[in-house]
């Protein structure tokens, strides 16, 4: 009797799984890369010739074809330059995951253009862009501002003008930022020391959330930013880019324009030119200005490049520069104005609107060079090298008396070089992977004549690295894992009184990572991604000892911290149906000797103001959260999103909660969009509200209350006209629209005033 049931119930599962594989809901998904260097094409053309459907690839080489039955199928991929692919594929019940190589074939173009490599990289951890559409929405704004946009990233910021991006509550020297492939290596150990970077230039930026120590070096262990600009053409072209943004508050006007061209005698010579122009007043809140807020800002870069069937080359320039005003009612006399200023909440002084700069500010200049080459040993093997060069001068200035005004009270200079040596192979047996080493070499001088003991030390710093990364693709499931050995040295001495102090510090460490993503259903897929990181103490973290003008407050390091040593584990779990999406990003990242900057609720008075004191200090860490995103689309004109964070980061020694952790917060909207028929894109309005809660997790001590929770009503009117053969955006934003007062938790300028009120700006861009 037993077994005619379980006979009876096989032939039942297997008559439901015989059924369920006839229906027409298979999905392809795939990835189409350059075969010589594993880059991803964008725009190639994907279809089915039984079916005659087809898609085209997005900026990360992606296609997903959907409701496809099962059977066999011939597959066409695309793409001008190079040689078209045709595949027999065999699709049975679930889906199909596979990646296609397309090899570069010569063609006579006839002016057409053919683009060049662009970096990308491919992770099974958590990984978002912004490109197209939405960067176009973000232009004139911060790298971190811009960044907002992605869940799970906020920014840190000291007042209405300086921010810095935060992934899953990391900022500062636990994130690495690539500026077109190389570390950008300022002073970003302070909190108010903005990344030196021109958003400009990046036709993508992409957000890596998990531990890329083995990847990309120390400093990866909260994540990684990619600022990539356009590939360079290597065909005859000329095209060019303007956007104009203006800005209500701050009466803030910024233009950028780019010029993109290609060699029509020299196949494969290419080259781009950027340059953009920012200046701004005094920032607004709802109820009066903000004293010496303004600021100005100017930047350039250049690329050319070559490349040919074997032998790839670039080189690239840029310069950043900027002057940004510190709000003199952050500078208090003494210890009573400091104690009434936070009682009030505001500023004492009545300022008014006005372009003009005075103490306290910055001053910042970064320059950037790199050269880059690749060549192909042969179909499956590649030899990569790229060198890059940096040098940034900071300034900060403060109030002082008599005519030293002009002093910097700080003035450093940071020398870096990065070189970077490594082989990519990409094997017809679904294998591709890295083996290379990386080095940096970095020294940093204080400038005489400040007449001020430096905050940090000189010091030299030496990091060699070598990292081996492998992947594996076969159907629904990829695999990735990497091994990394770095060592750093690091020399400082500087001056103390008459005293000369001096240390020689040494550091090494492995970095390991593993990952995969299955295809667990048509539109349903996961992602997990288990990973060791590390970082050594910054110098400032060992050596401040003074005060740090542009934060207005005084740090004390600890020369014996130990290096922070992480492991994090990243799941993403994402849902992609007809009408809606859905991705959920959980993640636990417990570091090991965590560094954290904690308020000591004293204060230092001087001749120069009173200001509040931190001490660095080093405790176990668990950092722990939720993003969330989604879209639904009502109707074809009528779309939905949303999307949030939660986080929590807990001294895992006394139980508490660490301080400068970004509170809960959601953001979600609506947008409708009309227009002509066949292009209802022309006309797009989106109504989003912002909501953040407050952050009640607070440490022992903290100069004053965390503020209120807040609620922002925003609004972007978008629309297109077209212009001769080219196209006009034009878009109209309002942030802050009910004009709120609000205050933000992780603005360290706070206690001093409110953020920034309502908002409108007009933007602009215009491609010929």
């Amino acid at each position: 009797m037993i077994q005619k049931a379980i006979l009876l119930l096989v032939l039942i599962l297997s008559l439901n799984s015989a059924l369920h594989a006839q229906k027409c809901e298979l999905v392809l998904r795939g990835r189409v890369l350059h075969k010589e260097n594993n880059q991803p094409i964008e725009a190639a053309y994907v279809w089915i010739l039984e079916s005659k459907s087809g898609i085209s690839t997005d900026a990360n080489g992606n296609f997903i074809l959907r409701d496809l039955c099962p059977g066999k199928y011939t597959l066409q991929i695309q793409y001008l330059g190079h040689k078209e692919i045709k595949q027999q594929l065999t699709l049975n019940a679930g889906s199909s995951n596979q990646t296609f190589l397309m090899e570069e074939e010569a063609v006579d173009l006839g002016g057409v253009e053919v683009h060049g490599h662009r970096e990308s990289v491919q992770t099974t951890t958590a990984v978002q862009s912004l490109y197209g559409e939405e960067l176009l929405q973000s232009r004139g704004e911060s790298l971190g501002e811009s960044l907002k946009r992605v869940a799970g990233v906020t920014t840190f910021s000291t007042g209405n003008t300086i921010s810095k991006p935060v992934i899953h509550g990391m900022h500062s020297n636990r994130i690495l930022i690539l500026n077109n492939g190389i570390r950008l290596e300022g002073q970003q150990w302070g909190a108010e020391h903005a990344p030196e970077i021109d958003p400009f230039l990046a036709e993508e930026i992409t957000v890596i959330k998990g531990a890329e120590t083995v990847r990309f070096g120390p400093e990866a262990i909260g994540g990684v930013i990619l600022v990539n600009p356009a590939a360079l053409p290597t065909s005859k072209i000329s095209t060019t880019e303007i956007n104009l943004v203006g800005s209500s508050n701050g009466r803030a006007g910024n233009v950028s324009v780019t010029h993109v061209g290609g060699s029509g005698k020299i196949a494969g010579l290419g080259y781009r030119i950027q340059g953009s122009s920012k200046k701004a007043g005094n920032i607004q809140a709802p109820n009066y200005f903000q004293g010496n807020t303004g600021m100005s800002e100017t930047s350039f870069s250049g690329a050319l490049g070559y490349s040919s069937k074997k032998l790839g080359t670039e080189a690239y320039y840029s310069f950043f520069r900027t002057e940004l005003g510190i709000l003199q009612d952050a500078h208090t006399g003494n210890l009573s104005d400091l104690q009434q200023i936070i009682k009030n909440g505001a500023p004492f002084t009545q300022a008014a609107f006005t372009y003009s700069l005075d103490n306290p500010k910055q001053v910042v200049a970064h320059h950037l060079a790199k050269l880059k080459a690749h060549y192909h040993l042969n179909p499956s093997w590649k030899l990569n090298f790229q060198y890059g060069f940096q040098a940034n001068h900071r300034q900060e200035f403060d109030r002082r008396r008599g005519n030293r005004n002009a002093r910097p009270s700080l003035d450093l200079e940071l020398f870096t070089n990065t070189l970077e040596v490594f082989v990519d192979h990409n094997l017809k047996s679904n294998w591709t992977g890295s083996l290379g080493v990386h080095l940096i070499q970095q020294a940093n001088s204080n400038v005489p004549g400040t007449g001020v003991t430096p905050l940090i030390p000189n010091y030299d710093m030496f990091n060699g690295g070598i990292f081996l990364m492998e992947k594996y693709l076969k159907g629904p499931l990829e695999l990735e894992g990497g091994l990394r050995f770095d060592y750093r040295t690091v020399t400082a001495a500087r001056y103390v009184g008459n005293e000369l102090q001096k240390a020689d510090l040494s550091y090494q460490n492995a970095s390991a990572f593993f990952g995969g993503l299955y295809q667990l259903s048509p539109s349903l897929s996961f992602t997990s991604n288990l990973g060791t990181a590390w970082r050594p103490p910054n110098v400032n973290e060992l050596f401040s000892q003074g005060l740090h003008h542009g934060a207005a407050a005084v740090e004390i390091g600890d020369a014996n911290l130990n290096s922070e040593k992480s492991l994090k584990w990243v799941n993403g779990l994402t849902y992609e149906g007809k009408r809606s999406t859905l991705e959920l990003t959980g993640y636990a990242n417990k570091i090991r000797d965590y560094i954290y900057l904690n308020p000591t609720g004293e204060t230092f008075v001087s001749l120069r103001g009173t200001f509040n004191v931190y001490e660095y200090l080093q405790a176990d860490a668990l950092f722990y959260g939720l993003d969330v995103s989604g879209t639904y689309s009502f109707s074809d004109q009528f779309n939905g999103y949303a999307k949030g964070s939660i986080i929590r980061a807990k001294n895992m020694e006394t139980e508490r909660f660490f301080p400068f952790i970004p509170s809960d917060r959601m953001d979600w909207g609506l947008s409708y969009s009309f227009g002509a028929k066949g292009i209802k894109e022309s006309n797009r309005l989106t109504v989003s509200n912002l909501l953040v809660s407050r952050q009640n997790r607070e440490p022992n001590f903290d100069l004053a209350p965390a503020p209120a929770g807040y609620g922002l009503l925003n609004v972007d009117y978008a629309k297109k006209i077209q212009v001769a053969k080219n196209e006009l955006s034009i878009s109209v934003q309002v942030s802050n629209l009910l004009n709120t007062e609000f205050k933000e938790y992780m603005n360290r300028f706070r206690y001093f005033t409110a953020d920034m009120g309502r908002n409108f700006q007009l933007k602009f861009n215009y491609q010929f």
